[in-house]
């Protein structure tokens, strides 16, 4: 569903985006091409901050937001998911939250309040808040990063799972092409 917020900002999403059917966008959302949206999907851009203005929430080219994924922001705030990047299947991604390029944010993760620079692993179940990723690291599932967590004991993203985010930003690819092509046969 794609639908207006209270201030009356429609989302813009590309031509060549696929939104699944169960999806929520609403409000002041940018989706650019080639991205994928996967079933109940919410990316809510809606609240304002204390002057009645929001930042939108953009997710960049070739990017993938699965099923189930959470995208919100508190009053306001920027979020903005750089491209050839995958959201895995019930995260939640809070705003402020900058993430960038080539980034994998594994199952039911959580990112608040930091920015997450290019080419980082987020795997499942781990949650990022209030601490900024410089590129590359390697966040391990369950791991808590927080504003108090030395850097200096997170790994550096290893070939073999820079192989495994950019196989999934492949698969959703093509499945954006696939569905795309599925859309008027319904």
């Amino acid at each position: 569903m794609i639908r207006k917020n209270p201030r009356g900002d429609l989302p813009q999403i590309d031509a060549s985006a696929y939104v699944d059917q169960t999806a929520i966008i609403c409000g002041k959302v940018i989706i650019e091409e080639n991205v994928f949206v996967g079933p109940y999907a919410v990316i809510r851009a809606d609240e304002v901050n204390a002057d009645g203005d929001l930042e939108p929430i953009r997710i960049r080219a070739h990017s993938n937001i699965q099923d189930g994924v959470v995208i919100h922001s508190k009053s306001g705030a920027l979020v903005d998911i750089g491209e050839h990047t995958s959201i895995a299947h019930r995260s939640i991604v809070h705003g402020p939250t900058v993430i960038g390029n080539n980034v994998f944010i594994g199952f039911n993760s959580v990112v608040f309040n930091c920015r997450i620079g290019d080419g980082c692993v987020v795997r499942h179940n781990a949650v990022v808040d209030g601490k900024d990723l410089p590129p590359g690291f390697y966040v391990s599932s369950t791991l808590r990063i927080g504003p108090e967590t030395d850097l200096a004991s997170v790994p550096r993203v290893s070939a073999e799972a820079t192989e495994f985010s950019e196989d999934v930003v492949r698969t959703n690819h093509e499945l954006v092409q696939g569905y795309k092509r599925l859309q008027n046969e319904f």
